[in-house]
C-alpha cells in the first residue's frame, strides 16, 4: 500500500467501507499504535471524547492530525500551559470602538476536532471550562449560550512521567470522558518502520502524507446511526450493568475488591461500556453486540472512573488491576 496517497473514497455512500478506508489510511500514519487507532475510531462513532495516557514522542498528536486530515472537518490544537484562562477555551466579548458595542470572539472549542494537549498541566479553572463543551456540546459566555458543532471531540493528553507544575483533573472532568486509552512504546521493529516513514515524509517536502479524499460528516452521522441500531441482547445489557454495579457494590463478589475500591462507577460507564461495545462490534462487521466486546471495551471505560482506596494505592495496586478483577469476578452471558 503506498504510504503517500490513501483513497478513502466510499462504494456507494457505504459507512461502513468509509470506515475501513479511514482505518487503513490511520494505520498507515500511526505505526505500532492500534489500541490508539481503535480507540480514536471507537470515540468518533460513540459521540465521546478521548483521554490519551502515554509518555511523550508516541503519535498521539499525530494521531488526531491523521484522524482529522482523513475527515471532512475543522481541527484545532490547544497546549494546555499553567497561565491559560478559561477564555483562551471558549472565546471572550471582545469590544469594537467603531461600532460601540461588543462581539463575541469564537475559541478553539468551536472546531470539529479540539486536541487539549497536556490537559493535566492547565490550573482548575481551565480544565472546567471544558466540562460544558463536552458534555452539553455547548459553552456559555456572559449571559450568551453558543452551540458547538454537531461533529464534536476531544481528545486529551496528558504525560505520566512528568508531575511538576501538573493538576490531576477533577473526576467530575474525567467522567466525561468516554475512554480513557493508554499508549506504550512500539516494539523494535515498529520503531525502525517508524524511521522510514518520516524520512520518506521528509524527502517529500511536507510533515504528513494527506489522503486522496475525505470521509464527509454525513457519513460520520450515519455510521452512528447504524451502531445504535445494532442488537444489544438482554443478557449482554444486563452484563454491563452488573459491571458497572460491582463497581460499586464490591464486596457481592469479593472483599478484597471491597478494601480496594472507595468509590464506584458512574452510570456514564455504562453507557460509554455499551456505546463502546457497539463500536466494536460494527467495525469488525457484525449486527450483534457479544460479551468479548463488552469486555474488551470495559478496561478504557472504567479505569478513570474508579477510585481507590488509599491503602490500595500505597501496596501499587492500579485501576487496571481493579477492572481486571472485576472481568474475572462478574460472570458473563
Amino acid at each position: 500500500m503506498d504510504i503517500t496517497t490513501i483513497d478513502l473514497t466510499p462504494p456507494a455512500g457505504h459507512a461502513q467501507a468509509a470506515f475501513t478506508h479511514l482505518r487503513d489510511y490511520l494505520n498507515t500514519q500511526i505505526l505500532g499504535q492500534d489500541k490508539l487507532v481503535e480507540s480514536l475510531l471507537v470515540a468518533l462513532l460513540a459521540d465521546g471524547h478521548l483521554l490519551v495516557e502515554g509518555p511523550p514522542g508516541l503519535a498521539k498528536t499525530r494521531a488526531i492530525k491523521s484522524l482529522a486530515q482523513g475527515l471532512e472537518c475543522e481541527f484545532q490544537r490547544v497546549q494546555f500551559t499553567p497561565d491559560m484562562l478559561p477564555a483562551d477555551l471558549t472565546g471572550s466579548d471582545i469590544y469594537r470602538p467603531e461600532e460601540g458595542s461588543f462581539q463575541f470572539q469564537r475559541g478553539p472549542l468551536f472546531h470539529n476536532l479540539v486536541l487539549a494537549d497536556e490537559i493535566n498541566r492547565a490550573p482548575a479553572k481551565v480544565q472546567s471550562a471544558l466540562l460544558e463543551a463536552m458534555g452539553e456540546h455547548q459553552i456559555s459566555v456572559g449571559l450568551s449560550t453558543y452551540a458547538l458543532p454537531r461533529l464534536f471531540l476531544v481528545m486529551a493528553t496528558q504525560n505520566p512521567i512528568e508531575h511538576e507544575g501538573t493538576y490531576p483533573l477533577p473526576e467530575a472532568q474525567l467522567d466525561r470522558f468516554m475512554l480513557h486509552t493508554l499508549v506504550d512504546y512500539p516494539d523494535r521493529a515498529t520503531t525502525r518502520r517508524i524511521m522510514d516513514l518520516t524520512r520518506h515524509e521528509a524527502l517529500q517536502g511536507h510533515a504528513q502524507p494527506a489522503p486522496a479524499h475525505h470521509m464527509t460528516q454525513d457519513q460520520v452521522f450515519a455510521a452512528r446511526r447504524e451502531v445504535l441500531c445494532l442488537t444489544l441482547s438482554d443478557s449482554v445489557a444486563d452484563y454491563i450493568a452488573a459491571l458497572v454495579d460491582a463497581t460499586r457494590h464490591p464486596e457481592i463478589y469479593s472483599e478484597q475488591l471491597k478494601q480496594w475500591l472507595r468509590w464506584g462507577a458512574s452510570p456514564r460507564a455504562a453507557m460509554a461500556i455499551e456505546r463502546g461495545a457497539r463500536a466494536l462490534a460494527w467495525l469488525d462487521g457484525r449486527d450483534y453486540v457479544s460479551p468479548e466486546d463488552v469486555q474488551a471495551i470495559a478496561p478504557d471505560a472504567l479505569r478513570h472512573r474508579l477510585l481507590l482506596d488509599y491503602t490500595a494505592q500505597a501496596r501499587g495496586i492500579t485501576a487496571q488491576a481493579c477492572v481486571d478483577e472485576l472481568l474475572r469476578l462478574v460472570p458473563a452471558p
